[in-house]
């Protein structure tokens, strides 16, 4: 079976993860099936300068989030599970209420009643209790809640090298191999280079 990831960009900041995502993935045997929502839209606008036919190019298959008759609203579209990148908070709630008002938040409910993967790079700070809430409650429902945070022992140079490794974490949560993890050496290892 070709192995498919369902790409999920919603309304937060934080779209280049999402266009990261579908990019790297272009060279890999994963066929990507794109949704967006219309905030999504718009702040890919804002923070990348892509325009959505720029970021259609780059999936296999591209669902409009209106369209409930998809294939990925079924369980019997077989899927290695979904990332939503980034992840809003009005997305989250959707999705932890089991609202299904969209095919991004009916495609993510489907992946968790078929109990596949799904990872939510979750964009708000900070968090109040509720926010908090929610994501317990879909932790507790099989989903990985992975907000972007930067690992600074990488030490990045660039806004894109943190991108990048946050994807190849996240790409990792689906055993996915893109190269663009740096892995964490040791301590020993790393004060020893240092002192050479």
């Amino acid at each position: 079976m070709t192995p498919r990831l369902i790409v999920g960009i919603s309304g937060a900041s934080g779209a280049a993860y999402g266009v990261r995502i579908l990019e790297v993935l272009q060279d890999t045997p994963v066929e990507t099936h794109l949704v967006i929502s219309k905030a999504g839209r718009l702040t890919l606008a804002q923070e990348t300068g892509l325009q959505l036919g720029d970021l259609e190019r780059m999936a296999d298959v591209v669902h409009p989030n209106h369209d409930i008759g998809a294939t990925i609203s079924s369980g019997s579209f077989r899927t290695m599970g979904m990332v939503v990148a980034p992840c809003s908070v009005k997305t989250m709630s959707e999705i932890a209420s089991g609202m299904t008002a969209s095919l991004m938040s009916r495609a993510a409910d489907v992946v968790l009643k078929e109990r596949r993967r799904l990872v939510l790079m979750v964009r708000e700070t900070p968090l109040h209790r509720n926010h908090l809430r929610t994501m317990g409650e879909l932790s507790e429902l099989g989903a990985v809640i992975a907000p972007p945070v930067p690992a600074l022992y990488t030490h990045p140079e660039s806004v894109q090298d943190v991108v990048d490794h946050t994807v190849g974490r996240v790409l990792d949560l689906f055993d996915i191999e893109v190269g663009l993890a740096e892995r964490w050496p040791g301590i020993a290892a790393d004060v020893s280079a240092r002192h050479r």
